[in-house]
């Protein structure tokens, strides 16, 4: 890859590397879009859900032996949230009806706008588009929704989840056409 970037599945092995990244890029790449506590409060609904892991559906980028970031896809009906969420769903999607996910996509500060959300977005979809699906959706942040804008992704519907605390995270759910593999 020309820009310095390599890429490969996470294993749980990764999970101590990548956690301090999520925390790194919510903190640096909400904080512009959303108060303090919003930010804080942001964790109550976003992090690893290690079944993405699992399923062999989670991507980490690299530039010279640092994780510049990560995200994935998935085949089960959870829209977004880590382990710790209320409400997940492991039920298998059809690809023949439903859409794939892309899920916690994060981003090292240090190396934001260089191309890792549309590499992660790039292998997630084609790695979607194999398995038979032929749409994609997920939930953006407000930082987020920017870049799935630029990728194609088309708004569905703008909506707020709900956190222990009480505040209101906006979310937008979005949405792609993509070609399927035979």
């Amino acid at each position: 890859m020309s820009s310095g970037f390599t890429h490969r599945l996470a294993q749980r092995a990764d999970i101590p590397a990548i956690e301090p990244l999520m925390v790194a890029s919510i903190r640096g790449l909400l904080r512009d879009f959303l108060p303090p506590d919003a930010v804080e409060a942001s964790f109550d609904i976003m992090g690893l859900d290690t079944q993405l892991i699992d399923d062999g559906t989670y991507y980490i980028i690299e530039c010279e032996g640092v994780i510049a970031g990560c995200g994935g896809w998935s085949r089960r009906a959870t829209l977004f949230g880590g382990d710790h969420s209320a409400g997940r769903d492991v039920a298998l999607l059809d690809p023949r009806t439903e859409p794939a996910r892309v899920r916690a996509m994060y981003t090292n500060p240090a190396f934001a706008r260089r191309g890792i959300g549309r590499l992660v977005l790039s292998l997630c979809e084609r790695a979607a588009a194999v398995e038979g699906f032929t749409r994609v959706q997920l939930a953006a942040t407000l930082s987020g929704e920017p870049l799935y804008r630029a990728c194609g992704y088309e708004d569905i519907e703008r909506f707020e989840a709900p956190t222990r605390s009480g505040l209101r995270i906006p979310l937008v759910r979005m949405g792609k056409r993509i070609e399927a593999v035979a």
